[in-house]
Protein backbone atom coordinates (compact mmCIF):
# COMPACT_ATOMS: atom_id res chain seq x y z
CA UNK A 1 0.00 0.00 0.00
CA UNK A 2 1.33 3.08 -0.84
CA UNK A 3 1.94 5.52 2.21
CA UNK A 4 0.65 9.00 1.44
CA UNK A 5 -2.21 9.68 -1.15
CA UNK A 6 -1.95 13.88 -1.78
CA UNK A 7 -4.89 15.34 -2.74
CA UNK A 8 -4.86 18.37 -4.75
CA UNK A 9 -7.56 19.99 -6.13
CA UNK A 10 -7.25 22.71 -9.10
CA UNK A 11 -9.33 24.99 -10.90
CA UNK A 12 -7.53 27.66 -13.37
CA UNK A 13 -4.13 27.50 -11.31
CA UNK A 14 -1.77 27.57 -14.32
CA UNK A 15 0.16 29.88 -12.49
CA UNK A 16 1.13 28.85 -9.21
CA UNK A 17 0.16 24.74 -10.35
CA UNK A 18 4.21 24.10 -11.35
CA UNK A 19 5.66 25.30 -8.09
CA UNK A 20 3.25 23.42 -5.73
CA UNK A 21 4.09 20.38 -7.95
CA UNK A 22 7.78 20.45 -8.03
CA UNK A 23 7.39 21.03 -4.10
CA UNK A 24 5.67 17.43 -3.70
CA UNK A 25 8.07 16.07 -6.25
CA UNK A 26 11.12 17.38 -4.18
CA UNK A 27 9.82 15.33 -1.08
CA UNK A 28 12.44 13.55 0.87
CA UNK A 29 10.04 10.89 1.37
CA UNK A 30 9.16 8.90 -1.55
CA UNK A 31 6.25 7.01 -1.33
CA UNK A 32 3.16 8.49 -2.31
CA UNK A 33 1.01 9.71 -5.33
CA UNK A 34 -0.73 12.51 -6.00
CA UNK A 35 -4.14 12.96 -7.20
CA UNK A 36 -4.58 15.99 -8.97
CA UNK A 37 -8.39 16.83 -9.34
CA UNK A 38 -9.16 19.69 -11.79
CA UNK A 39 -12.63 21.15 -10.85
CA UNK A 40 -13.42 22.47 -14.67
CA UNK A 41 -10.08 24.91 -15.43
CA UNK A 42 -10.55 26.97 -18.85
CA UNK A 43 -6.89 27.62 -18.23
CA UNK A 44 -3.83 25.25 -19.11
CA UNK A 45 -4.12 23.96 -15.33
CA UNK A 46 -4.50 20.34 -17.23
CA UNK A 47 -2.35 20.91 -19.52
CA UNK A 48 0.33 21.27 -17.15
CA UNK A 49 -0.53 18.97 -14.78
CA UNK A 50 -0.58 16.05 -17.97
CA UNK A 51 2.78 16.99 -19.05
CA UNK A 52 4.13 16.51 -15.01
CA UNK A 53 2.79 13.33 -14.92
CA UNK A 54 4.06 12.19 -18.02
CA UNK A 55 7.74 12.57 -16.55
CA UNK A 56 6.35 11.62 -12.70
CA UNK A 57 4.51 8.26 -12.76
CA UNK A 58 3.08 9.34 -9.33
CA UNK A 59 1.35 12.11 -10.64
CA UNK A 60 -1.95 11.49 -11.90
CA UNK A 61 -5.15 13.79 -13.65
CA UNK A 62 -8.87 13.45 -12.79
CA UNK A 63 -10.84 15.33 -14.90
CA UNK A 64 -14.27 14.92 -14.49
CA UNK A 65 -16.08 18.41 -14.17
CA UNK A 66 -17.26 21.12 -11.96
CA UNK A 67 -17.80 19.24 -8.35
CA UNK A 68 -16.65 22.54 -6.01
CA UNK A 69 -13.99 22.07 -3.92
CA UNK A 70 -14.69 19.22 -1.29
CA UNK A 71 -16.51 17.47 -3.87
CA UNK A 72 -12.85 17.36 -5.76
CA UNK A 73 -11.26 16.62 -2.33
CA UNK A 74 -13.54 13.77 -1.59
CA UNK A 75 -13.50 12.50 -5.17
CA UNK A 76 -9.57 12.25 -4.82
CA UNK A 77 -10.32 11.01 -1.71
CA UNK A 78 -12.37 8.18 -2.97
CA UNK A 79 -9.66 7.24 -5.82
CA UNK A 80 -6.98 7.47 -3.35
CA UNK A 81 -4.54 4.37 -2.62
CA UNK A 82 -2.73 5.19 0.24
CA UNK A 83 -2.93 4.94 4.05
CA UNK A 84 -2.68 8.65 4.72
CA UNK A 85 -4.54 11.45 2.49
CA UNK A 86 -2.42 14.15 2.75
CA UNK A 87 -4.33 17.34 0.74
CA UNK A 88 -2.72 20.32 -0.78
CA UNK A 89 -3.89 23.40 -2.53
CA UNK A 90 -2.71 24.25 -5.51
CA UNK A 91 -1.39 27.40 -4.90
CA UNK A 92 1.03 26.36 -1.70
CA UNK A 93 3.89 24.86 -1.51
CA UNK A 94 5.43 22.31 0.91
CA UNK A 95 8.68 22.19 2.63
CA UNK A 96 10.88 19.00 1.30
CA UNK A 97 10.90 16.76 4.67
CA UNK A 98 6.39 17.11 5.37
CA UNK A 99 6.05 13.84 4.65
CA UNK A 100 8.91 12.26 6.27
CA UNK A 101 8.67 13.67 9.52
CA UNK A 102 4.61 13.22 8.88
CA UNK A 103 5.13 9.40 8.58
CA UNK A 104 7.48 9.61 11.73
CA UNK A 105 5.05 10.89 13.63
CA UNK A 106 2.60 8.99 12.61
CA UNK A 107 4.67 6.23 13.40
CA UNK A 108 5.51 7.60 17.39
CA UNK A 109 1.63 8.71 18.22
CA UNK A 110 -2.06 7.93 18.37
CA UNK A 111 -3.20 10.73 16.19
CA UNK A 112 -5.55 10.03 14.13
CA UNK A 113 -4.87 13.06 12.15
CA UNK A 114 -2.06 15.78 12.45
CA UNK A 115 -0.90 19.18 11.26
CA UNK A 116 1.78 21.79 11.58
CA UNK A 117 3.05 25.39 11.16
CA UNK A 118 3.03 27.40 8.22
CA UNK A 119 4.31 30.25 6.53
CA UNK A 120 2.04 33.12 4.75
CA UNK A 121 4.01 34.30 1.90
CA UNK A 122 2.79 36.83 -1.27
CA UNK A 123 6.74 36.29 -2.39
CA UNK A 124 8.30 32.98 -3.07
CA UNK A 125 11.11 32.00 -0.37
CA UNK A 126 9.81 35.33 2.02
CA UNK A 127 7.68 34.77 4.93
CA UNK A 128 5.64 37.46 6.28
CA UNK A 129 4.88 35.69 9.34
CA UNK A 130 4.48 31.53 10.96
CA UNK A 131 1.75 30.24 12.51
CA UNK A 132 1.38 28.62 15.97
CA UNK A 133 0.79 24.81 17.80
CA UNK A 134 -1.01 24.49 19.97
CA UNK A 135 -0.17 21.76 22.74
CA UNK A 136 -2.42 18.64 23.19
CA UNK A 137 -5.25 17.33 20.92
CA UNK A 138 -7.47 19.74 18.84
CA UNK A 139 -10.84 20.64 20.68
CA UNK A 140 -14.10 21.67 19.23
CA UNK A 141 -13.65 24.76 22.10
CA UNK A 142 -10.00 25.59 20.16
CA UNK A 143 -12.15 25.51 16.62
CA UNK A 144 -14.54 28.11 17.17
CA UNK A 145 -11.73 30.43 18.26
CA UNK A 146 -9.04 30.25 15.41
CA UNK A 147 -8.75 27.19 13.28
CA UNK A 148 -4.73 26.37 14.39
CA UNK A 149 -4.95 24.12 10.99
CA UNK A 150 -5.09 27.15 9.01
CA UNK A 151 -5.13 25.27 5.76
CA UNK A 152 -6.29 22.79 4.15
CA UNK A 153 -2.50 21.67 2.74
CA UNK A 154 -1.96 21.41 6.68
CA UNK A 155 -3.78 18.53 6.89
CA UNK A 156 -3.16 14.76 7.06
CA UNK A 157 -5.64 12.66 7.80
CA UNK A 158 -5.52 8.43 8.19
CA UNK A 159 -7.55 7.17 4.72
CA UNK A 160 -9.89 5.04 6.69
CA UNK A 161 -10.98 7.59 9.67
CA UNK A 162 -11.63 10.57 7.26
CA UNK A 163 -14.24 7.76 5.29
CA UNK A 164 -16.07 7.54 8.82
CA UNK A 165 -16.53 11.26 9.03
CA UNK A 166 -18.57 11.25 5.69
CA UNK A 167 -15.66 13.31 3.58
CA UNK A 168 -16.17 17.31 3.46
CA UNK A 169 -19.77 18.88 3.11
CA UNK A 170 -20.22 19.58 -0.54
CA UNK A 171 -22.86 22.55 0.54
CA UNK A 172 -19.83 25.05 1.84
CA UNK A 173 -17.39 26.85 -0.32
CA UNK A 174 -15.77 28.69 2.80
CA UNK A 175 -14.89 26.94 6.64
CA UNK A 176 -15.41 23.30 5.03
CA UNK A 177 -12.37 22.36 7.01
CA UNK A 178 -13.24 23.64 9.80
CA UNK A 179 -16.82 22.24 9.81
CA UNK A 180 -14.52 18.96 8.66
CA UNK A 181 -12.52 19.46 11.83
CA UNK A 182 -15.43 19.55 14.21
CA UNK A 183 -17.17 17.13 12.67
CA UNK A 184 -13.88 14.52 12.98
CA UNK A 185 -13.04 15.60 16.67
CA UNK A 186 -16.97 15.58 17.59
CA UNK A 187 -16.53 11.43 16.41
CA UNK A 188 -13.84 11.17 18.20
CA UNK A 189 -10.53 12.11 16.16
CA UNK A 190 -7.44 12.32 17.68
CA UNK A 191 -6.07 15.94 15.72
CA UNK A 192 -2.62 16.93 16.65
CA UNK A 193 -0.21 19.50 15.83
CA UNK A 194 3.89 19.15 14.92
CA UNK A 195 6.24 21.45 15.77
CA UNK A 196 7.71 21.66 12.12
CA UNK A 197 7.02 24.17 9.57
CA UNK A 198 5.60 21.94 6.78
CA UNK A 199 3.66 24.85 4.35
CA UNK A 200 4.25 27.80 3.10
CA UNK A 201 0.80 29.27 2.28
CA UNK A 202 0.12 31.79 -0.32
CA UNK A 203 -2.13 34.89 0.84
CA UNK A 204 -3.71 36.26 -1.79
CA UNK A 205 -6.36 39.00 -2.27
CA UNK A 206 -8.43 36.73 -5.03
CA UNK A 207 -8.86 33.76 -3.14
CA UNK A 208 -12.29 32.10 -1.40
CA UNK A 209 -10.89 33.04 1.57
CA UNK A 210 -10.57 36.71 0.78
CA UNK A 211 -14.72 36.80 1.30
CA UNK A 212 -15.04 37.68 4.33
CA UNK A 213 -18.75 38.33 4.55
CA UNK A 214 -18.95 34.89 3.42
CA UNK A 215 -16.79 33.25 5.51
CA UNK A 216 -18.52 34.85 8.16
CA UNK A 217 -21.79 33.35 6.81
CA UNK A 218 -20.29 29.89 6.09
CA UNK A 219 -18.88 29.90 9.44
CA UNK A 220 -22.70 29.67 11.08
CA UNK A 221 -22.99 25.92 9.44
CA UNK A 222 -20.04 25.40 11.44
CA UNK A 223 -21.17 26.81 14.77
CA UNK A 224 -24.52 24.44 14.43
CA UNK A 225 -22.28 21.08 13.56
CA UNK A 226 -20.23 22.09 17.05
CA UNK A 227 -24.23 22.23 18.83
CA UNK A 228 -24.78 19.19 17.83
CA UNK A 229 -21.67 17.69 19.64
CA UNK A 230 -23.23 19.85 22.75
CA UNK A 231 -20.22 22.80 22.18
CA UNK A 232 -21.66 26.60 21.81
CA UNK A 233 -19.59 29.11 20.92
CA UNK A 234 -18.77 31.20 23.92
CA UNK A 235 -18.32 35.94 23.52
CA UNK A 236 -14.61 34.53 24.05
CA UNK A 237 -14.74 32.54 20.60
CA UNK A 238 -16.20 35.47 18.91
CA UNK A 239 -14.43 37.71 19.91
CA UNK A 240 -11.03 35.93 18.55
CA UNK A 241 -13.08 35.06 15.73
CA UNK A 242 -13.80 38.73 14.96
CA UNK A 243 -9.95 39.47 15.35
CA UNK A 244 -9.07 37.15 13.05
CA UNK A 245 -11.20 38.29 10.60
CA UNK A 246 -10.19 42.20 11.42
CA UNK A 247 -6.17 41.17 10.70
CA UNK A 248 -7.76 39.33 6.96
CA UNK A 249 -9.78 42.63 6.32
CA UNK A 250 -6.12 44.60 6.98
CA UNK A 251 -4.05 41.99 5.46
CA UNK A 252 -6.05 41.89 2.11
CA UNK A 253 -6.91 45.71 1.82
CA UNK A 254 -10.35 45.24 1.86
CA UNK A 255 -12.48 48.61 2.49
CA UNK A 256 -10.82 51.30 5.10
CA UNK A 257 -13.92 50.71 7.39
CA UNK A 258 -14.27 46.74 7.30
CA UNK A 259 -11.09 46.08 9.76
CA UNK A 260 -12.44 48.64 12.30
CA UNK A 261 -16.14 47.59 12.67
CA UNK A 262 -14.99 43.73 12.68
CA UNK A 263 -12.77 45.07 15.64
CA UNK A 264 -14.93 46.92 17.44
CA UNK A 265 -17.60 43.76 17.44
CA UNK A 266 -14.86 41.52 18.82
CA UNK A 267 -14.23 43.69 21.77
CA UNK A 268 -17.55 44.45 22.21
CA UNK A 269 -18.00 40.36 22.52
CA UNK A 270 -15.05 39.94 24.81
CA UNK A 271 -12.52 42.52 25.47
CA UNK A 272 -10.19 40.31 27.29
CA UNK A 273 -10.08 37.63 24.60
CA UNK A 274 -9.89 40.37 21.46
CA UNK A 275 -6.96 41.44 23.38
CA UNK A 276 -5.18 38.79 24.91
CA UNK A 277 -2.62 37.86 23.75
CA UNK A 278 -2.43 41.92 24.43
CA UNK A 279 0.77 42.25 21.60
CA UNK A 280 -1.54 40.13 19.15
CA UNK A 281 -5.07 42.07 20.20
CA UNK A 282 -3.75 45.83 20.66
CA UNK A 283 -1.89 45.64 17.30
CA UNK A 284 -4.83 44.65 15.74
CA UNK A 285 -7.23 47.12 17.01
CA UNK A 286 -4.74 50.27 17.43
CA UNK A 287 -4.32 48.86 13.40
CA UNK A 288 -7.94 48.52 12.41
CA UNK A 289 -8.83 51.91 13.42
CA UNK A 290 -5.70 53.60 11.75
CA UNK A 291 -5.70 51.05 8.74
CA UNK A 292 -6.63 54.05 6.09
CA UNK A 293 -3.83 55.99 7.20
CA UNK A 294 -0.98 52.47 7.13
CA UNK A 295 0.64 51.83 3.83
CA UNK A 296 -0.67 48.56 2.47
CA UNK A 297 2.99 46.68 2.53
CA UNK A 298 2.84 47.86 6.42
CA UNK A 299 -0.45 46.30 7.17
CA UNK A 300 0.70 43.12 4.80
CA UNK A 301 3.83 42.41 7.06
CA UNK A 302 2.03 42.94 10.15
CA UNK A 303 -1.16 40.68 9.47
CA UNK A 304 -0.41 38.04 7.61
CA UNK A 305 -1.78 35.29 9.53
Amino acid sequence: MTTFSIILPCYNAQATIAATLDSLIAQSFGDWEAICVDDGSSDATCAIVEAYAAREPRIRLIDEGRNGPSGARNLGAARAKGRFLAFCDADDLWTETKLADLAEAFASTSADALYSRIAFFTREGVAATTSTVPEGALTIAQLLGENPVCTMSNLTVLRDVFAMTGGFATDMAQNEDLEWLIRAVGEGCVIRGLPQLHVWYRASAGGLSADLDKMAASRQIALATAARYGVQATAENEAVYLRYLARRALRLDVCGTKAARLAAAGLRASPRAFLSPLRRGALTALAAAAAPALPRALRQSLFAQ
